[in-house]
C-alpha cells in the first residue's frame, strides 16, 4: 500500500482477515471437569487480507486531524503533529503486541491516559515532540515538557489502569519464549515515538525476526 502512496490509517485486528475460513481441528487437553476432549482450530492457510479502506488516504491528500481507532492511534496523531505512513506502522506494532498477549496494548478512551500508558510501556515521550504539540494537546503537559500525570487523571481507576502495565520487553517476555529477542527488537522499532525514527514497512519486512525467527 505504501508503495502506492496509500496510508490505510485504520489498521486493527478487525480489519485483518484470513483469506480462507477453512480449518482443521487438533486435539487439545481434556477438560478438568469431564472426560470431554477440548479441540483447537488451526487455519489451513495463514494468508491474510486487509479490509475497510474507508479512511484510506493518499499521502498528498489533505489529512484529517484525527485518524485510527483509539487503541491503535500513534502519538503524533494525539499530539497534533500531523501524520503519514508511520502511523500505520505504529498500529501494526500495537496489533503484534495484542497477538502475543491476547489483549489490546492501550485499553483507553482518553488522550491523557493514553499518553500515560505509552510512557509506562515505552518510556518518556521525546521533549521535541512535546514542544511541537498543537494547542489542543498542550493541556496534557505541565511546565512545557512533563506529562501531567497522575495529577490530571480523571479517576483512580485510570491511575490503576496505567500502573498495571509493564515495560514492553517484560510484557512480551511473559508471553513469548525469551529466545525470541528479535521480536522485541522489531516491536521497539515499530513503536518508536518519533515517526521519522520508526521502521518503514519495507524495513520491518526485512527485519531479522522474519528472516530468522529464532
Amino acid at each position: 500500500m505504501h508503495d502506492l502512496r496509500l496510508i490505510h490509517t485504520d489498521l486493527k485486528p478487525e480489519n485483518i482477515l484470513l483469506v480462507s475460513s477453512e480449518y482443521i481441528k487438533l486435539p487439545g487437553s481434556k477438560r478438568s471437569s469431564s472426560d470431554e476432549m477440548h479441540f483447537r482450530c488451526l487455519p489451513k492457510s495463514s494468508s491474510i487480507k486487509l479490509i475497510d479502506f474507508g479512511s484510506t488516504a493518499f499521502d498528498n491528500q489533505n489529512h484529517s486531524s484525527i485518524v485510527s481507532t483509539r487503541h491503535y492511534r500513534a502519538p503524533e496523531v494525539i499530539l497534533g503533529l500531523g501524520w503519514s505512513y508511520p502511523c500505520d506502522l505504529w498500529s501494526i506494532g500495537c496489533i503484534l503486541v495484542e497477538l502475543c498477549s491476547g489483549e489490546a496494548l492501550f485499553q483507553t478512551h482518553e488522550n491523557l491516559e493514553h499518553l500515560a500508558m505509552m510512557e509506562r510501556v515505552l518510556g518518556p515521550l521525546p521533549e521535541h515532540m512535546i514542544l511541537k504539540a498543537n494547542r489542543g494537546a498542550e493541556k496534557y503537559f505541565r511546565r512545557g515538557s512533563r506529562l501531567n500525570w497522575p495529577e490530571g487523571a480523571v479517576s483512580r481507576e485510570s491511575i490503576r489502569a496505567v500502573k498495571k502495565l509493564d515495560r514492553l520487553k517484560l510484557m512480551i517476555s511473559q508471553n513469548v519464549d525469551s529466545s525470541r529477542s528479535s521480536l522485541i527488537d522489531l516491536l521497539h522499532g515499530l513503536l518508536k515515538y518519533d515517526p521519522s525514527e520508526r521502521l518503514t514497512a519495507w524495513q520491518a519486512l526485512n527485519h531479522p525476526f522474519f528472516k530468522c525467527p529464532t
